[in-house]
């Protein structure tokens, strides 16, 4: 009787394992269903995601395209954003309502002037994908039209959006080589597939586009030669890059462009020192930090705007109108801090010979200024080594919290935020930029250099930086929304709830935590309050005001 019992129960066992592996692979070979409930979820895919999302040799049309950059395409982003970049044809219209994305099904969602795209000078567009079309894959790409009730004709079948977790989303041409900035292939962090997996492909027609070795492949960036002047890049006209996986002989969708480079000498020498950083919704800071840094020896600032919705263009002219050098370039690529890093080591290498890598919430000071009366655009130059082969200077972080501050301080950060945790962390750096490996590798603002140049640390008793980090609640909880490296913890997913990437206690959720105000406060340090409210003007006469409250 039990010997039956289990002969029983295992031929249940089996029946219940091959009726799932039924209904798996039914699943993988039908197109998933995906809840449109949570507007925060961003589209799954595997590595390499199913083959008709990409460009397969036999698939590719036989004929060069002579609407190189002239077609709209669109891009499915993190939270049903969809990003449409048309040519500069479609003017970006001073009325923001002007444009509509018009979606296959006849759904409609306003399309929002975005930027511009500055690798090709192409105009965005957003615009969110109607919670209808969120259900089933291929999601569609949408027309752009100023007249939805009178719209063009809509080809059927509709492309299929392109996926921001697959793509070559910008590049960058240098005297020797192409850079190309792609998402999808090495998805974590120290993790890098073989450049002799991929090749660089210039042209619209996969099979018949010029191919190059790529050369190197660390994190989003991939470097590969430049193409003689061959098949599609003959006429010297901007023409499309895109990346080859060799072994699936698979193009991976791109909104990237291939432009001969045309060297035009430099007029003036190199500034000792400029900035770099990405951001986000950032003007209500950005004074404070760009005349501080100004003062103590950073010549010009380069800001990545990662689709900043608030005055940053207004204020950005502002200071250009008080004489500092700071310009900016549309970033709109969310989580790639690390890419955009190196894209402005590229970028900037002409015009500058040390970057300061930092974000818009540190500041950096050293202890020997601290009985300064005034500051002085040497002082922070006095901080790089002279010879001795050093290409990079790391400095250690006192991280801050909020300091019983409810909003922004209205003096700014470094009056409004005093208290800090006791133990230093992070750290960032300065680099030579002529030091920086060609893979432009980078992690937590530093770089890795190349042989014959070494990293060396200046000790907190030589520079500190202050990074105001945990700030009051309703300016710190915006970090929800968007973390911009590519390799940092979703703080929205419950997952990894002990990493040290995560803020102690917060969770997953952007609610305030019980006793916010009064966090990550272990050691008052006025040091940089006191110095910089000498050097700026709270112990001037008036005593009411700072410089950067221009």
């Amino acid at each position: 009787m039990m010997a039956q019992k289990v002969r029983t129960t295992f031929i249940a066992i089996v029946v219940l394992i091959v009726f799932l592996a039924s209904v798996y692979h039914y699943l993988v070979r039908h197109q998933p269903v995906i809840s449109a409930q949570d507007p925060l979820l961003s589209p799954p895919g595997p590595l390499y995601p199913n083959p008709k999302y990409a460009i397969r040799h036999e698939d590719a049309p036989n004929h060069e395209s002579n609407s190189r950059v002239n077609s709209a395409v669109s891009i499915l982003l993190p939270a049903w954003e969809i990003l449409v970049v048309v040519s500069t044809e479609t003017p970006l219209p001073l009325d923001s309502n002007a444009y509509t994305c018009l979606f296959p099904n006849n759904d409609t969602s306003p399309a929002r002037p975005a930027g511009i795209l500055p690798s090709l000078d192409r105009n965005l567009f957003k615009c969110d994908l109607p919670v209808r079309l969120r259900r089933r894959l291929p999601f569609p790409q949408p027309i752009l039209t100023k007249s939805p009730e009178n719209p063009p004709e809509i080809k059927s079948p509709a492309s299929a959006l392109l996926r921001w977790n697959f793509l070559v989303y910008d590049s960058l041409t240098t005297e020797n080589d192409v850079i190309l900035f792609v998402k999808g292939v090495n998805n974590r962090q120290g993790i890098h597939r073989e450049p002799s997996e991929f090749r660089c492909v210039f042209g619209d027609d996969a099979i018949h586009g010029v191919r190059t070795a790529v050369k190197s492949s660390l994190q989003e960036v991939f470097r590969c030669p430049r193409p003689e002047r061959t098949g599609p890049v003959d006429d010297g006209e901007p023409v499309k890059v895109s990346l080859e996986i060799s072994d699936q002989k698979l193009v991976m969708p791109s909104v990237a462009y291939y432009t001969p480079a045309r060297k035009i000498a430099l007029q003036e020498p190199k500034s000792p020192i400029c900035a770099c950083t990405l951001v986000y919704n950032a003007a209500k800071f950005l004074k404070e930090w760009v005349v501080y840094h100004s003062e103590i020896g950073v010549q010009k600032f380069f800001l990545y705007d990662n689709d900043s919705d608030d005055d940053l263009e207004k204020v950005v002219t502002e200071l250009v109108d008080h004489g500092y050098n700071v310009s900016t370039l549309f970033w709109p690529w969310p989580k790639t801090q690390e890419a955009g890093f190196s894209h402005c080591a590229i970028h900037a290498n002409d015009s500058c010979a040390w970057m300061m890598y930092m974000d818009v919430d540190e500041f950096i000071y050293s202890p020997n200024w601290l009985n300064s009366s005034t500051p002085s655009d040497q002082m922070l130059p006095s901080l790089l080594p002279t010879g001795n082969h050093v290409g990079q200077v790391i400095m250690n972080c006192y991280e801050f919290g909020p300091s019983n501050q409810k909003s922004h301080p209205v003096l700014g950060v470094t009056q409004g935020y005093n208290c800090r945790n006791r133990v230093e962390n992070r750290h960032k750096s300065i680099v030579l930029l002529n030091a920086i490996d060609a893979s432009l590798l980078n992690v937590i603002h530093h770089f890795k250099v190349r042989e014959g140049y070494r990293t060396k640390n200046l000790g907190m008793d030589h520079a500190v930086v202050n990074h105001y980090k945990f700030q009051a609640w309703e300016e710190f909880k915006t970090k929800f929304r968007r973390r911009v490296s590519a390799y940092v913890v979703d703080w929205t997913q419950a997952v990894n709830l002990d990493s040290k990437d995560r803020t102690p206690g917060l969770g997953y959720a952007a609610v305030e935590p019980k006793g916010w105000a009064e966090k990550f406060c272990e050691v008052y340090d006025n040091r940089l309050r006191d110095m910089t409210r000498r050097w700026f003007g709270m112990e001037a006469p008036s005593g009411n005001h700072m410089a950067w409250q221009i």
